[in-house]
C-alpha cells in the first residue's frame, strides 16, 4: 500500500469520527430542544416556590447552619452510633415484643373484663373520699384497726369458727319474732322441757363460760 492510499484510509476515518461526533451534535441538540421547555417549566415552577419561602430564608442562615455542623461533627457521630444501638436493640427485642406483647394485651384485657380496673378506680376514688375527711393521723388509726380486723378475719377461716357462724345465722334467719308469746316463769319452765330449748341453754351456758375468760 503506498502513500496515496495510506493517506485516503486516514481522510475516511477521520471522516467516520467526524460524522459520528457530527451525529452525537445533532442528538445533544435536539435533546437539549426537547428538555428546553421541561427545564423552563421547572425552573418557574422553582422559582415560584422560593417565593414563598423568600422572607424566611437567608443565605447567612445556611452558612451559619454549615457551620454549626462542622463544629458539631463529634456530636452528630456519637448520636448516629447511638441510633444505630436501639436500631440494634430494636432488632434484638422485636421477635419477643410479637409474643409478649400480644400474650400482654390479652391479660389486660381479661382483666378489663373481669372489671380489675374498675375495681381499682373505686379503691382510688375512695381513698380520696376519705383523704378529704380525716386526717392522717386518723387516717393512720384506722390502719391500725383495719390490720386488728384483717387479723379477725383470718380467724374466721377456722371450719370450725364458720360452721357456728352459718349455724347461728340460718337459726336466726329461721326465727319469727311475729309469733312470739309472752312467757312466764311457768312457761319458761314448760319451754326448757324441749330438746331444742335443753341444747340451747347448753349452748348459752358454754359461751358464758367462754364469755368469762374476757374478764
Amino acid at each position: 500500500m503506498n502513500k496515496e492510499d495510506l493517506i485516503l484510509q486516514r481522510l475516511d476515518e477521520i471522516e467516520a469520527k467526524v460524522a459520528l461526533v457530527h451525529q452525537r451534535a445533532v442528538a445533544a441538540q435536539n435533546l437539549r430542544h426537547e428538555l428546553q421547555p421541561v427545564l423552563n417549566d421547572a425552573f418557574k415552577v422553582m422559582l415560584h416556590e422560593l417565593g414563598d419561602i423568600e422572607t424566611g430564608f437567608q443565605l447567612e442562615d445556611l452558612f451559619d447552619m454549615l457551620k454549626t455542623t462542622m463544629r458539631n461533627v463529634k456530636n452528630l457521630t456519637y448520636m448516629i452510633k447511638q441510633l444505630e444501638n436501639v436500631i440494634d436493640l430494636w432488632h434484638t427485642s422485636e421477635p419477643l415484643l410479637k409474643t409478649t406483647v400480644p400474650k400482654a394485651i390479652a391479660y389486660l384485657d381479661d382483666l378489663e373484663q373481669k372489671g380489675v380496673f374498675r375495681t381499682y378506680q373505686s379503691m382510688l376514688t375512695l381513698r380520696a373520699k376519705v383523704a378529704q375527711e380525716y386526717g392522717p393521723e386518723q387516717i393512720e388509726e384506722m390502719g391500725d384497726a383495719f390490720v386488728f380486723l384483717i387479723g379477725m378475719l383470718s380467724k374466721l377461716s377456722d371450719p370450725k369458727v364458720r360452721e357456728m357462724i352459718e349455724k347461728a345465722s340460718d337459726a336466726f334467719t329461721e326465727m319469727d319474732l311475729k309469733d312470739v308469746q309472752p312467757t312466764g316463769v311457768f312457761g319458761m319452765m314448760k319451754a326448757m322441757s324441749s330438746p331444742e330449748a335443753k341444747q340451747g341453754l347448753g349452748v348459752m351456758v358454754e359461751m358464758t363460760k367462754t364469755l368469762g375468760k374476757l374478764k
